[in-house]
């Protein structure tokens, strides 16, 4: 009987799992954006990486706003794909100051 309810539980478990993965949004901050093709280059190298579902960008702010499948994509693949674009991130906080 124990076996049985151990072997249901991790049964329920693994079932349950998908329904913990979602939609993830962050705002990173973006060095090195100075030309009118920064945004471009930016916003392609982070819809390029797998489980990204939005990009925005913003040219004022130098900011990149991205959602992405937490399942698929974490924050430390996205700085990687802006940083071998040529343009290192980090995750941006409200009320962060930004030369």
């Amino acid at each position: 009987m124990t076996k049985m309810l151990v072997a249901m539980t991790l049964a329920l478990g693994v079932l349950a799992a998908p329904a913990l993965a979602g939609e993830t949004t962050v705002t990173l901050a973006v060095r090195n954006w100075y030309c009118a093709a920064c945004p471009h280059v930016v916003k392609e190298s982070l819809a390029a990486v797998p489980g990204v579902t939005n990009v925005a960008v913003s040219d004022k702010t130098k900011t990149a706003v991205v959602t992405f499948d937490d399942t698929k994509a974490d924050v430390q693949a996205l700085i990687k794909a802006t940083t071998e674009a040529g343009y290192p991130s980090f995750p941006y906080s409200e009320g962060m100051l930004w030369p």
